[in-house]
């Protein structure tokens, strides 16, 4: 058993994708802070995680450059280390995803220098568990090690194994993902970006065959164009209405909007801001009729994407190749002695269903997994032994405004956290850097100052 130091606040970070080293260059940003920081990654790419580990050119960010620095006070930092790598780039490009990743890992290698060597240390192991004690957190290893700290940080990022189609669905570019006959016919679930991944990696092997896009609505994220944010006050915002109340809100400011010379996407980008306040002032039903109804639209006008990447697609649209198709995905089975599976669905506003004689399902139908679900063993345990516990909606685990897990008796922990996806159910729209860096400032603020030091 490794003792951290009992002259600093030692935080153990649980995931080294883009949420855990987030939160990690925070906590290690004041040179003069006393903290260290110990990063567990069971990979051996700190920084990358399932959003950056993509080696796809095509996959690019679909937030442009001048959007995604890790510094929410220092807007341009990845501007300027993506500049000085390619002088060609411009605020408004869209690198590939590839690259970010690279500038997450650069962005620790750059903390790991000098005195901040001491401060740092990453662990490339496996978390098996996490125990609250009296004076602290011991958090166990694969290894059979442990290390003891004063608080630790769930980071663990999205889910790595697609929940639906009981296992015939793979996800794009994972190791599933073997090569089929390039004519075979391929369905996708869901239409937003992640459906996007799955085309491009498809185009990239030169797949031939049609793809079918099964999602409720049946429509393609929207083009991203230049943008200037309305001004909102925050007392001409309807917080805590129903959700046809605050549809109708929105519809108006969008014509507003529109009929002042602007464009919709100022209305929603004006929204960013006070997303995740709206979100906390509405009811458990609010946000499930949200879920539900409301969010498949929202999704395709907020998360928008480049402008030659849409153009691409409507092309592959427009060609039939790919077909969208707007329904309801009912279930999927291997045919009998066969490679080839048999999908079943509910075109919308029919009764009737239909079954698809499909090579390969690609589950893209978003991150809002149950809990209860998760691939993740660590979350397996924790919820099990109820040290956490499932949202009401099951799109996370209950967390505080502060980031502080909620045991299964309504207990907010004094030493364990979370951030990233994983928090989705206080703060919704946490996919994002954007948003993730904001929460990450802030719980580093949090820990360094409030978290209890004695071990």
């Amino acid at each position: 058993m490794t003792v951290q130091s009992l002259h600093q606040i030692s935080i153990v970070i649980v995931g080294g994708g883009a949420s855990g080293v987030l939160l990690a260059a925070h906590l290690l940003s004041d040179p003069a802070a006393h903290v260290r920081v110990t990063l567990i990654e069971k990979s051996d790419r700190v920084g990358h995680g399932m959003a950056y580990s993509t080696e796809n050119p095509d996959h690019v960010l679909n937030v442009p450059a001048k959007g995604m620095s890790a510094f929410p006070d220092d807007p341009d930092h990845f501007f300027r280390w993506l500049h000085a790598l390619d002088p060609s780039v411009t605020p408004d490009t869209f690198p590939p995803r590839a690259r970010y990743g690279h500038y997450l890992s650069q962005l620790l290698a750059g903390l790991d220098e000098g005195a901040d060597r001491q401060r740092l240390h990453i662990v490339n192991a496996r978390c098996e568990a996490i125990e609250e004690t009296a004076r602290g957190v011991e958090v166990r290893l694969d290894d059979g090690s442990s290390l003891v700290a004063h608080a630790a940080v769930l980071a663990v990022g999205h889910e790595e194994r697609q929940v639906r189609g009981h296992d015939l669905a793979v996800r794009a570019g994972s190791q599933a993902d073997t090569p089929i006959d390039p004519y075979a016919r391929v369905l996708v679930l869901g239409s937003g970006l992640s459906m996007v991944d799955a085309w491009l990696t498809l185009a990239g092997r030169h797949h031939k065959g049609p793809i079918l896009v099964v999602s409720r609505h049946g429509r393609l994220p929207r083009e991203h164009a230049p943008s200037t944010p309305v001004t909102l006050d925050p007392a001409d915002i309807a917080f805590g209405t129903s959700m046809s109340a605050f549809v109708r809100w929105f519809r108006r400011l969008v014509r507003d909007t529109v009929a002042a010379g602007g464009d919709w996407r100022d209305a929603v980008d004006g929204l960013r801001p006070f997303t995740q306040q709206i979100w906390q002032s509405w009811s458990v039903a609010t946000r499930r009729r949200f879920l539900t109804h409301v969010r498949p639209i929202w999704n395709i006008h907020r998360h928008r994407l480049p402008p030659d990447l849409f153009a691409r697609l409507r092309a592959a649209a427009e060609t039939s190749q790919l077909t969208l198709i707007a329904g309801e995905y009912l279930g999927v089975e291997r045919e009998p002695e066969g490679k080839d599976v048999v999908a079943t669905i509910r075109r919308r506003g029919l009764t009737e269903t239909e079954e698809l004689q499909i090579a390969r399902v690609y589950d893209c139908g978003g991150v809002s997994v149950n809990i209860f679900q998760s691939s993740n063993p660590l979350i397996q345990r924790l919820v099990a032994s109820g040290r956490v516990r499932p949202d009401p909606l099951r799109i996370g685990i209950e967390v505080t405004p502060d980031c502080a897990v909620v045991d299964a008796d309504g207990h907010a922990s004094r030493r364990i956290f979370a951030v990233g996806p994983l928090t989705r159910s206080q703060f919704f729209e946490i996919e994002s850097v954007p948003e993730i860096r904001v929460q990450a400032a802030e719980l580093a603020h949090r820990l360094v100052r409030h978290v209890p030091a004695g071990l």
